[in-house]
């Protein structure tokens, strides 16, 4: 059974930095995909940014230059440095790992942008 579990989450004035980490039990993260999902209250889940098992990463365009993901398997941590933070980006921040056949998730925490 894989268990992700995200930490780093918090309350932050507009324009500070977070680093939000995750990490997984099992011995599938250097073959998976990795990403940061956000859910706000009453909105969809969307995509924050991701990392393939090659480092290639992508990002959502509200989130460039600002958001960096990395990955380290050999700790089975995938991180999410968040820098000049906005009361947008306040969300429930959840981590996933996807293969061909399987996703799983974090249960996810929470950020907090104050203006």
């Amino acid at each position: 059974q894989v268990q992700l579990v995200e930490s780093g989450g918090g309350l932050v004035q507009t324009g500070g930095s977070l680093r939000l980490s995750c990490v997984g039990s099992g011995s599938i993260f250097s073959i998976s995909a990795m990403g940061w999902y956000r859910q706000a209250p009453g909105e969809q889940r969307e995509l924050v940014a991701g990392i393939t098992t090659g480092g290639s990463t992508n990002y959502a365009d509200s989130v460039k230059g600002r958001f960096t993901i990395s990955r380290d398997n050999a700790k089975n941590t995938v991180y999410l440095q968040m820098n000049s933070l906005k009361p947008e980006d306040t969300a429930v921040y959840y981590c996933n790992v996807v293969g061909k056949a399987y996703v799983y998730w974090g249960q996810g925490t929470q950020v907090t942008v104050s203006s």
